[in-house]
């Protein structure tokens, strides 16, 4: 049986005009996205920004300073705790995926975020009951030489809270970009400006909320009251959710579509039963429809070369097509753009590898730069000390003014020399973001060497603030890498994936912090042995007798590696719809493709 949107396809497909752009024009064109609603355009953003806003503000508001409310209140040492908040990182990173894939297939973004977003309320409130309870942690030391340690309950407790925040943070990340764009007509000049604008207020909304968390959450946390830093953003979850159900009446709403991969699924399939076929010399030979109008995708993609063996699973043969024109078994037959989709992700899917280990360096923010800041000297005069956790605003400190400078002076400055609409290419952002992780890193050992040297030759304390060169050059790579990687997606991916697209850079954080805690339990038990002559391990609890500068070492030499791997897959990369000259003959043979360089 075909699907309602196929029927649709497959009778203007019989419509002259059709037949010919999709038969002659192999080029990208634009397929209007028909809505019952007029889009709610920015009518609708204070609902969905506020919602976005308050959930990361909950979400930062934990994560910022958690490494020091894990050793404080549950009197955890650092490697354990680091762990725990890899792990934890890790999770609330890959969930997107999964929520992407419930939203893009079954029920659509707006519940998904609304669902999502009473998730976080629970497990904020429960983060809140954790420091509020005496029976929820561990007792305080007094005067104790031990500290007790948590109990299996006050810990399973604690994880439970964790996993209610991620599940939250999972239906609401993918989703909150999208449904945002969704809000605007893309087939007009003034929807196309509102959504360039919207991504705009998305990054200055973000990093509005870093500064304030970094800030004002952390200094209530670390200087007032945990119950009060922790209540506050749970306050503000709440309000956030009654916020984002005010806006239901001035939301557009896109349906899903059903499951993404069985598509992707039937394209495997065919192009495996028709592997022995030989592709036909004319684009005629293949099964081509135009694209539904109602359907939310919006741009049509060109056959290409790559990946040629997919191309076999659009060949039509005697028994595939109905004397109507649909296919008989979509198993059997694939469209040109159900092939050329699969190929998108494909295409992305080593660059997404590589990214991966370029944000390894970028865990070590909230982790052992935390551990560096508790060692130093942390007071602006007399009265006033910086809780440890909030130096690491000078990292976004820095994307917030970098940000314009970029778009308003480097962007039109590099146009004029690579005659790129924005300069550089995503993958070239990209690049130039490892060379400043990589830096970082370096920096960052350089600095902790010259503090524990001092520390222990002459008992000396340097100031916090010899961190700042260090927390620079990862605002600068978060400038150039993240916010390149989420360019890169959110292009890249099918349109009617985006969300997934969205998901798959929260997927390369959670695998980078997996990789960070494998790297941090390695060094520790590795260098941990003793040696000849017992020596402590680099990552010991004490930063004056470990090496933690050998360890940043060891992650920017991991990362300075993973860019040479970076390069090789960006200068094999073909952006989506770009087609070389052969495949703009319609002669499909495979040739020297035009690839384009990073």
């Amino acid at each position: 049986m075909e699907s309602e949107s196929e029927r649709k396809a497959s009778s203007n497909s019989r419509s002259p005009n059709n037949s010919k752009d999709a038969n002659n024009n192999p080029k990208l064109s634009i397929i209007s996205n028909k809505s019952k609603r007029e889009p709610g355009g920015w009518k609708s953003m204070p609902y969905i920004l506020g919602n976005e806003t308050f959930e990361r503000l909950a979400a930062m508001g934990l994560l910022a300073n958690f490494m020091v409310y894990l050793k404080k209140m549950y009197h955890m040492d650092q490697v354990s705790a680091t762990s725990l908040m890899g792990l934890w990182t890790g999770v609330t990173s890959f969930l997107p995926l999964l929520g992407a894939f419930l939203s893009d297939a079954y029920i659509g973004r707006y519940w998904t975020i609304a669902i999502a977003s009473i998730f976080s309320f629970l497990g904020m409130a429960s983060m809140t009951l954790t420091a509020w309870l005496p029976q929820l942690h561990p007792p305080g030391c007094g005067g104790s030489v031990k500290c007790l340690t948590p109990t299996a309950s006050q810990l399973g407790f604690l994880i439970m809270s964790l996993c209610l925040v991620s599940i939250g943070s999972g239906g609401i990340r993918p989703c909150s970009i999208p449904f945002g764009v969704d809000q605007f007509d893309p087939t007009t000049e003034k929807g196309r400006k509102g959504i360039a604008s919207f991504y705009n207020w998305y990054y200055a909304t973000f990093m509005v909320v870093l500064v304030i968390t970094l800030t004002i959450v952390v200094y209530i946390q670390d200087s007032v009251s945990w119950v009060l830093g922790y209540g506050i953003p749970t306050v503000l979850m709440f309000c956030s959710i009654i916020l984002f159900f005010m806006g239901t009446h001035v939301y557009v709403f896109i349906k899903p579509e059903g499951s993404i991969f069985t598509g992707l699924a039937q394209v495997a399939v065919a192009a495996y039963k028709k592997r022995h076929l030989k592709l036909p010399d004319d684009r005629k030979g293949f099964y081509d429809p135009p694209l539904d109008p109602a359907s939310v995708v919006l741009s049509k993609l060109p056959l290409t070369n790559q990946f040629s063996f997919l191309n076999k699973a659009a060949i039509k043969t005697e028994n595939d097509i109905n004397p109507d024109g649909r296919r008989v078994n979509k198993w059997n037959l694939s469209s040109i753009q159900q092939v050329e989709e699969l190929k998108c992700l494909f295409r992305v899917f080593p660059i997404w590898v590589t990214g991966i280990l370029s944000l390894t360096p970028i865990i070590q923010q909230s982790t052992f730069s935390i551990s560096q800041a508790l060692k130093m000297n942390r007071h602006m005069g007399s009265n006033f000390q910086i809780p440890p956790a909030s130096i690491i605003v000078i990292s976004f400190l820095t994307i917030t003014f970098f940000i314009p400078f970029y778009d308003q002076f480097l962007v039109p400055t590099l146009r004029k020399f690579t005659g790129h609409p924005n300069g550089i290419t995503e993958l070239q952002r990209m690049a130039i973001g490892i060379v400043f992780a990589v830096l970082s890193m370096v920096v960052a050992g350089l600095i902790e060497m010259q503090r524990r040297n001092q520390a222990n030759n002459n008992g000396s304390i340097m100031s916090v603030f010899w961190l700042t060169p260090q927390f620079f050059l990862m605002g600068l790579c978060e400038a150039f890498n993240i916010i390149g990687q989420i360019e890169f997606f959110n292009k890249e991916f099918p349109e009617h994936m985006r969300t997934m697209g969205n998901a798959f850079s929260s997927c390369s954080i959670a695998l980078s912090s997996y990789i960070n805690t494998a790297m941090v339990l390695i060094v520790h038990r590795t260098t941990g042995r003793g040696g000849a002559h017992g020596k402590p391990d680099w990552l010991i609890d004490d930063l004056n007798k470990g090496r933690l500068d050998y360890f940043y070492y060891v992650v920017a030499a991991t990362a300075f590696f993973n860019f040479f791997f970076f390069l090789y897959c960006a200068k094999n990369y073909r952006y989506k719809g770009h087609v070389s000259d052969d495949e703009q003959d319609l002669k499909l043979v495979i040739s020297s493709d035009k690839v384009l360089d990073v």
